[in-house]
C-alpha cells in the first residue's frame, strides 16, 4: 500500500484499498525532528474528539456540580495514568500490523467463537449505546433553544439522518479532519471560561487544594465511577485507538516482521520510529483533553456547585449554560449552544465512526469475512454505523434522560478498564516481539497505569458493596 492522499480508502480504479494489509510498497522510514513528527500526528485527535463530549461536558461537570473539587484528582488521575495502557496496545499494533480486538482475543480463558475479553467489549457497547443517546438527546435540546418550534424528538431523528450521511462514506481523513477543528475550538473556550472563574472574587485557592487530598464523596460515588470510565482515554477508547493507528497507516509503513536476520534491524529502527510518532500523538491528545477536562470540571464545581445547580434531565442544557454565563456573562449562552453542539455531535461521529471498524473486526474474528476481504470488511462496517446510531438515538427517545444515560456507559467503561490493564500487560510479556519491546522506564509506566487501574477500580467495588 501506499501512503495515505487525500483519501486513503481510495485507489485506482474506484475500488477501495486494504488499510488493514502490510504490503511492502507501503514502508516508509519514519519522521525525524519535533515538527516533522508532529505533522503525522492525527488518530489522538480523533480519540480527543470522542473524549471531550459526553465525559467531559455532562459527565465531569455533574460529578463537579454534584461534590464539589473534591474528586479533582480523580480527574487528573484519569487522564495521566491511562495513556500508558493506550501506547502499549497501540506498539503492539504497529509491531505485528494486528488489530487491538484480535490481540485481545488470544487472551487465555473461555472462548465462544472468540473470547471473553472481546464478548466484554460487546457488552460494553451495547451499555455505551445508552452513552451516544445521551449525546444524541443533548445535541437535539440544545438545537431546541436554538429552535423552539421544532420538538426535540423531531432534532434526534434529523441528526441521526446527518450522520449517517456523514458516517457511511467517511474515510480516515474526513473524521480526523473533523475533529481536529471540534476539539479545538470548544476546548479553547472552555479554558477560557475556566481562567475567568480563577479570578472571580468567590473562588478559593483552599477549596481547590481539597481536590487534591485522595478523598471520596459518598453521595457522589457513582459519578466518580463513570467519570473514571469515560474521562481521559475510557475503555471504549482504549479498544478504538490501534484501529486509527492502523488506518492512518503506522503498521504499514513499519512493515511486517521480517523473517530474515538481515533484515531485522532496519525493520526495528522503523517500528521504533513510528511508535516515537504514536507516543507523540497519544501525549499531544492527552494535553488536550486533560485541559478540557480540568477546565469542564472546575467550572462544574466552581460555578454549578456553589449555586446548588446539578444537571438533570430535561434542565441539563440549560443548567450547563451556567458555566459560560457566570463566568463571561449572559451574552454567552448562544455561545455554549453551539459549543455544546459541536463538542456532543463531534462524539456522536468520532465514537461512532471508531466503534464500527472494531465491530466490522469482531465479525471477522467471528468468521464472518477473511482478513484479507477489505470490501467485506467495509459493508460490515456501514452495516455497524446504522446499527450503533440508530439504537443510540433510538434509546434517547425512550430513555430521555442524559445525564442517567452517560453514567450508565460510564460505569460499564469502567468496569471494562481492569480487564484492559491486564490485558494490555498480556500483550507486552507474551505477543509483543522482543525487538521492540520498550524501555525500562514506559514498562514502569505500563506497570503503574494496569496497578493503579485495578486497586482504584476494586476499591470503588469495595465501597459500593458496602
Amino acid at each position: 500500500m501506499s501512503a495515505t492522499t487525500s483519501s486513503p480508502e481510495a485507489s485506482a480504479g474506484g475500488l477501495h484499498k486494504d488499510l488493514y494489509a502490510l504490503d511492502p510498497r507501503d514502508i516508509e522510514t519514519p519522521p525525524q525532528g519535533f515538527w516533522n513528527i508532529l505533522r503525522r500526528i492525527g488518530p489522538g485527535m480523533i480519540l480527543a474528539a470522542s473524549i471531550v463530549g459526553s465525559g467531559e461536558l455532562i459527565a465531569t461537570t455533574t460529578l463537579g456540580a454534584e461534590v464539589g473539587y473534591v474528586c479533582l484528582w480523580v480527574i487528573l488521575l484519569s487522564c495521566v495514568v491511562k495513556p500508558a495502557l493506550q501506547a502499549e496496545i497501540g506498539r503492539y499494533s504497529i509491531a505485528t500490523g494486528q488489530t487491538g480486538l484480535a490481540g485481545f482475543n488470544r487472551i487465555p480463558g473461555p472462548r465462544v467463537g472468540v473470547n471473553w475479553v472481546v464478548w466484554g467489549w460487546a457488552a460494553m457497547i451495547t451499555m455505551t449505546r445508552f452513552q451516544i443517546g445521551a449525546m444524541f438527546g443533548g445535541v437535539a435540546q440544545t438545537l431546541h433553544m436554538l429552535i423552539p418550534g421544532v420538538p426535540v424528538n423531531v432534532f434526534v431523528v434529523l441528526l441521526l439522518g446527518v450522520t449517517l450521511l456523514l458516517l457511511l462514506g467517511g474515510g480516515y481523513e474526513r473524521i480526523e479532519g473533523l475533529a481536529t477543528i471540534k476539539v479545538g475550538l470548544f476546548t479553547m473556550l472552555t479554558f477560557l471560561c475556566s481562567l475567568i472563574l480563577l479570578r472571580s472574587p468567590g473562588f478559593s485557592w483552599n477549596d481547590l487544594a481539597t481536590g487534591l487530598e485522595f478523598k471520596l464523596p459518598p453521595g457522589g460515588l457513582t459519578s466518580a465511577v463513570a467519570v473514571f470510565g469515560i474521562t481521559g482515554v475510557g475503555a471504549s477508547e482504549l479498544f478504538m485507538y490501534p484501529y486509527w493507528c492502523v488506518e492512518k497507516g503506522y503498521a504499514r509503513k513499519t512493515g511486517a516482521r521480517p523473517a530474515a536476520p538481515s533484515d531485522a534491524a532496519a525493520w526495528r529502527t522503523r517500528a521504533f520510529g513510528w511508535v516515537r510518532v504514536m507516543n507523540m500523538d497519544i501525549l499531544a491528545s492527552m494535553l488536550i483533553y486533560t485541559i478540557a477536562t480540568i477546565a469542564f470540571y472546575l467550572l462544574g464545581a466552581g460555578v454549578l456547585h456553589t449555586r446548588g445547580l446539578v444537571p438533570a434531565s430535561s434542565d441539563m442544557i440549560p443548567v450547563l449554560s451556567n458555566m459560560y454565563t457566570q463566568t463571561l456573562g449572559g451574552w454567552s449562552v448562544w455561545l455554549f449552544y453551539l459549543g455544546a453542539v459541536a463538542t456532543l455531535y463531534g462524539t456522536i461521529f468520532a465514537a461512532t465512526a471508531a466503534e464500527s471498524r472494531v465491530a466490522a473486526d469482531l465479525c471477522r474474528l467471528l468468521g464472518r469475512f477473511e482478513a484479507d476481504d477489505y470490501q467485506a470488511r467495509l459493508r460490515y462496517r456501514r452495516r455497524f454505523v446504522w446499527i450503533l446510531t440508530s439504537v443510540s438515538a433510538g434509546l434517547y427517545l425512550l430513555v430521555q434522560s442524559p445525564v442517567s444515560m452517560v453514567k450508565a456507559g460510564g460505569v460499564a467503561q469502567a468496569i471494562m478498564l481492569p480487564v484492559i490493564a491486564v490485558g494490555a500487560l498480556f500483550l507486552r510479556y507474551r505477543l509483543l516481539p522482543p525487538e521492540v519491546r520498550p524501555p525500562a522506564w514506559q514498562t514502569i509506566g505500563l506497570w503503574v497505569a494496569a496497578l493503579a487501574t485495578v486497586s482504584l477500580m476494586a476499591y470503588y467495588t469495595f465501597l459500593l458493596l458496602k
